[in-house]
């Protein structure tokens, strides 16, 4: 049986953290045997925003060693950057000219970030997602990864794809395949240090918000330590005004593979002084061999550009075709 394609992708931006890695890459991991698998790090949306073009490149590693040193095979999967791969560039304009403007105006991600970055919001911030749409399409992806955040890019996607097949192949086979969204296993939900209502996130300009990957002992016994929490005694799971108890139990609970019943029973007598230290070493203790690999990886960038090389040439193969298809389809003259 012919497995199912995934595709899915990380910026390089900021820091992968603990959110990242528990509720996204580890459920890649664990199911990339079932799959066929394209994982890129997506630097073209990178530049979206206002960034760095001095550690651009240098955050485009780290990412790429990162997805291998938290267990991304390159036996079950492709690695790749996304502005190696030009398809991905001239698709997004071929599916721009049969977008509706309105229809990226909707956008929830674009109102929010056009709002701080107020008059000089760029274009690219209002593509964004045709050139996810065009990440996507390109390599006939059946499943997406989406987390609540990006569940709305993906039915534009699924549009956009549906519109070229309906413009320029109305009774005939479809040119683009309308992917699902992948809804694995739960992942955790980490949500951050300073505030646990809301998810932990690499945009966050508090660095004491997350726990970075490739934070050191020292800092992640800070940053727990110093991380909000409430002066009531006993932690519970689940209530409602309890945000931070019930988000850094359920953080110790997958970390350290317990139930929720045997947690809540660990805990219900604990104050926040003596369980912190416990959910220090439990951190500690999942991001060192991440951090050891990471570091063996980061020591020989020959290996890590052959690698991103092969993923670039095993992606360009399978994106190129598509971009073909849609070529010919739009009338484009071919040699």
């Amino acid at each position: 049986m012919t497995k199912k394609r995934v595709l899915s992708g990380v910026q390089p931006t900021g820091s992968l953290h603990l959110g990242n890695y528990l509720g996204a890459i580890r459920n890649w991991v664990a199911g990339q045997a079932n799959y066929e698998n394209y994982f890129c790090v997506v630097d073209l949306h990178a530049i979206t925003v206002p960034h760095d073009p001095t550690v651009l490149a240098a955050n485009t590693y780290t990412v790429a060693a990162l997805y291998l040193a938290c267990g991304i095979d390159p036996n079950h999967a492709t690695i790749f950057v996304q502005s190696h791969v030009s398809a991905h560039a001239e698709l997004t304009w071929l599916l721009n000219c049969i977008t509706p403007l309105n229809w990226l105006e909707d956008m929830i991600q674009f109102k929010e970030k056009a709002v701080k970055q107020g008059e000089n919001v760029a274009a690219g911030l209002l593509d964004y997602p045709v050139l996810m749409a065009a990440d996507i399409l390109l390599y006939d992806a059946d499943l997406v990864p989406v987390g609540d955040d990006q569940k709305q890019h993906l039915e534009l996607t699924r549009d956009i794809a549906a519109r070229v097949n309906y413009l320029f192949a109305r009774n005939q086979p479809p040119i683009l395949k309308l992917p699902e969204p992948f809804i694995a296993k739960a992942g955790a939900r980490v949500m951050s240090l300073t505030d646990g209502t809301k998810k932990m996130s690499k945009s966050d300009p508090s660095d004491m918000s997350r726990i970075n990957l490739l934070d050191s002992a020292d800092e992640i016994r800070k940053k727990i330590k110093r991380c909000k929490t409430d002066p009531i005694r006993g932690l519970v799971f689940d209530d409602p005004e309890r945000p931070e108890a019930n988000n850094l139990l359920g953080l110790y609970q997958v970390l350290t593979g317990q139930t929720k019943e045997a947690v809540a029973a660990e805990c219900a007598e604990m104050g926040w002084g003596q369980f912190k230290p416990l959910l220090t070493d439990a951190v500690i203790a999942t991001l060192e061999p991440i951090q050891q690999r990471y570091h063996e990886i980061m020591t020989d960038l020959t290996y890590l550009r052959g690698l991103l090389k092969a993923g670039r040439d095993q992606a360009a193969t399978v994106a190129n075709a598509t971009l073909e298809r849609v070529k010919l389809a739009f009338g484009y003259a071919l040699l």
